[in-house]
């Protein structure tokens, strides 16, 4: 067993015993660490159903929040998992450490038993920023609501997320004429399907307004499919291609 940098986060056991492993995970938890650990396991499943995953070489991570992650060599998302708000307690059983991860509500236990820890770490961590995620609807809807003259010249938005008995309408205003215009966005490239729901929309909106002024339908997204657009015209419906930024 090895022990690098003992004063300072990151800290790294490598092959270590079980009671090594177990005391070192009952302190870093203790600390409310981030916990690291690799080698070769089995993992238990019992609450609101039972699984058992044989052994096999994985990677199981613990969070301060209380979620415990297993990973295997492939796929995005975690074999088996605890979610946020679980208590892990480290322990050693036939010589082989055991981290069992238990939830309250509902009973829930997770164990998983090492027949051999290659490598273990504990992180200490700061990260106070917030995933700042960009390029949504809301960011194409608040690009319109700031310059309006992206749909066309002399568009006014009256209203957002109005409701019609479709559901609700992205952007609802008036054409420079005086007209109703509902528009509809998407953020990507889009095909019939769009243009079906802004057809509804316009419909309903028809409807419910019970009058025999004209309502345009206005699609705004990157682009749409030539099936789209083939549908705008069958439908008498519009499109204007726009990004969010």
């Amino acid at each position: 067993m090895t022990t690098t940098d003992e004063d300072t986060t990151p800290r790294t056991l490598t092959a270590p015993t079980a009671t090594a492993a177990r005391d070192f995970l009952r302190a870093a938890i203790e600390r409310g660490e981030l916990l690291t650990v690799f080698g070769r396991c089995t993992v238990e499943y019992d609450g609101r159903a039972s699984s058992y995953l044989g052994p096999g070489d994985r990677h199981v991570m613990l969070k301060p929040d209380g979620s415990l992650l297993v990973h295997t060599a492939t796929g995005q998302k975690p074999v088996n998992w605890q979610p946020p708000g679980c208590t892990h307690e480290p322990s050693v059983c036939d010589d082989s450490l055991q981290i069992r991860s238990l939830r309250t509500t509902p009973a829930e236990e997770l164990c998983v038993t090492f027949e051999a820890v290659e490598q273990l770490s504990a992180f200490s961590l700061s990260d106070e920023s917030d995933l700042d995620v960009s390029g949504t609807e809301a960011d194409l809807k608040q690009r319109i609501l700031d310059d309006p003259s992206l749909i066309e010249p002399g568009f006014q938005p009256l209203a957002t997320e109005r409701e019609t008995p479709a559901g609700a309408v992205d952007i609802f205003g008036r054409a420079a004429d005086g007209t109703t215009v509902v528009v509809e966005l998407k953020r990507r490239r889009v095909g019939p399907d769009a243009v079906g729901q802004l057809a509804r929309y316009v419909d309903a909106l028809r409807r419910d307004l019970h009058t025999d002024a004209t309502i345009r339908g206005i699609l705004v997204a990157p682009s749409v499919t030539d099936r789209a657009r083939d549908l705008l015209d069958e439908n008498g419906l519009e499109f204007v291609a726009l990004e969010p930024e």
